[in-house]
């Protein structure tokens, strides 16, 4: 599934790359992330998250991957998780921009692949779902970095 979106943050660029970049930042805005750890700094890290679609609940454990990092102006993720009976994979990218203001445009992408049994249960939730707890991500990230202030 694709999904993408954008969203306008009112701080400069290299303050929203630094925050997108932290995995303790971006975790603590992620709905559903119970634990994030390190394995390379910018490179992997590993993860466990809860994810419900419907009445169909799911706990998925897996790593992402750094594939490319531009500073500040763009990133690629993959992750790989699995959950009991379900595997999920994701390339994820978000491309950094300078809008008004000092302010940063940060559009961005994911295509998922959910397979195995939770697949099969919700897959018309799944985009919709996912779509939206894709918003309530950014929205808390944007929320967070225009109340660091500077």
């Amino acid at each position: 599934m694709q999904l993408k979106g954008d969203v306008l943050i009112k701080a400069p660029r290299k303050k929203v790359w630094d925050f997108l970049t932290d995995p303790n930042q971006i975790g603590q805005c992620a709905p559903g992330v119970e634990k994030i750890e390190t394995i390379e700094h910018m490179k992997k890290y590993r993860g466990t998250v809860s994810v419900g679609l419907g009445s169909v609940k799911a706990r998925f454990s897996g790593e992402v991957d750094v594939v490319e990092l531009d500073e500040p102006n763009r990133a690629k993720l993959k992750a790989h998780g699995t959950a009991t009976g379900s595997a999920a994979d994701a390339v994820c990218e978000m491309t950094l921009s300078d809008g008004s203001d000092d302010a940063t445009m940060v559009n961005w992408t994911a295509d998922v692949n959910v397979s195995g049994q939770l697949a099969s249960l919700v897959s018309r939730l799944m985009v919709p779902v996912s779509q939206k707890l894709a918003g309530v991500f950014y929205a808390e990230v944007k929320k967070r970095i225009e109340e660091l202030g500077d």
